[in-house]
């Protein structure tokens, strides 16, 4: 299999400019993500025409001319489950990856298995097997073994080829639009993950009054701080359930928060004052800048309902040709429930009401809410057995 090595910035830069002609351009990375703050990059593969390459990140010192090629409009970029991707070109760049097919969310548009791994996709649209072995691997360590290399070039190879037999499909089905409109969406929510504050997420934080909250967001805030200057997991630097008691307890003597069981480890020695001084900011929080308790979740206006129209999900996706759960799950239909019978000032429309999901679901499911739309029985072979029918 013959590729390029790319191990110099001036290389790299070479090789985009000799790329950039090219209609689409097919890639996968390497990384670890396992001891540090943010995903390292260890290995980029490239397919683009007739030239297979492999740009090593170890050795190239900045890697932003090849991610401004992709974030650079013009051309299609081939991709499978591309979220470290799309969080790779963001950091890099501050944009999106343009024109982005990501052959996993291409496969759910057709009724393939969703997530499906890129091996199983490469052995339905190609016939072909990959070699395995090396996914759990250090890809930072170098040389890299010829294994590595192999694993590593394989999972660009067919990506071309998957493409044509997945667009032709989309195509086929008119979903081009849709499948646009979830890329959008898929990479403005690694966005989202990458710039917002996501304290919200700490586990545990649920039942706190919005003052405990604020000092779940101070600390929040400082183990984020403290881990990017170690580059560090952020729950390596403080643990959740640390956050939420020192939250609950609200005090701010260095005493008492040495006193909780896991604090008094050795590496919060130098760190009681600062997170004393994280609690005492929240004290100090005016009222009206608290956060607001996240809205409980309503009561379902009807169980069996929500049961009945959550198990419709798959039959409206199969009739549809469509992966269920790339169309949605119980808590979109109890959302979308709550908002058509028990609304309430301030409801966002909910996600099976919004673009193509509003158009094949919820459409489906305000005219059964009507009484539109019957059910029947239509293969009691499948899988999925049901259909809805007009009355």
């Amino acid at each position: 299999m013959q590729y390029d090595t790319i191990n110099t910035v001036d290389q790299l830069e070479q090789f985009c400019e000799e790329i950039a002609d090219c209609s689409l351009i097919a890639f996968d990375t390497e990384f670890v993500s396992e001891d540090s703050y943010r995903p390292q990059l260890c290995l980029i593969q490239v397919a683009a025409g007739d030239r297979l390459a492999l740009i090593d990140p170890v050795h190239v010192e900045r890697t932003e001319a090849f991610w401004e090629l992709l974030a650079e409009p013009g051309r299609t970029i081939v991709a499978h489950a591309a979220r470290e991707e799309s969080r790779f070109c963001y950091r890099f760049t501050g944009k999106p990856i343009a024109g982005l097919f990501d052959t996993q969310l291409a496969a759910g548009f057709v009724g393939m298995e969703f997530p499906a791994s890129l091996g199983t996709l490469v052995q339905r649209l190609t016939n072909k097997t990959l070699p395995k072995g090396e996914t759990r691997t250090n890809w930072m360590r170098r040389p890299l073994t010829r294994d590595q290399i192999t694993y590593a070039l394989h999972d660009v190879t067919d990506l071309v080829e998957m493409h044509g037999k997945l667009a032709k499909m989309v195509e086929k089905l008119d979903r081009e639009q849709w499948l646009i409109e979830e890329t959008e969406l898929f990479q403005q929510k690694v966005i989202d993950a990458e710039t917002r504050e996501n304290w919200r997420r700490v586990s545990g934080s649920s039942g706190l009054n919005a003052r405990q909250l604020e000092s779940v967001r101070q600390l929040w805030l400082w183990r984020e701080n403290r881990a990017q200057e170690l580059d560090r997991l952020p729950r390596r630097v403080l643990r959740d359930d640390l956050i939420v008691e020192l939250a609950r307890r609200g005090s701010t003597d260095v005493r008492k928060i040495k006193s909780i069981r896991g604090m008094e480890r050795r590496g919060f020695h130098d760190h009681y004052v600062d997170i004393a001084a994280a609690i005492q900011t929240a004290i100090e929080t005016p009222e009206d800048e608290l956060p607001r308790r996240p809205r409980g979740s309503r009561r379902v206006v009807s169980p069996m309902l929500s049961q009945f129209l959550s198990t419709s999900i798959a039959c409206i996706s199969r009739q549809h040709k469509l992966a269920p759960p790339i169309v949605g799950n119980a808590d979109d239909v109890r959302e979308l429930l709550g908002y058509e019978l028990d609304r309430r000032n301030g409801d966002p429309t909910p996600s099976l009401l919004k673009g193509w999901r509003g158009e094949i679901v919820g459409k489906t499911f305000r005219r059964l809410l009507g009484g539109e739309l019957a059910i029947r029985v239509a293969d009691v072979k499948e899988s999925q057995p049901l259909e809805f029918i007009e009355p």
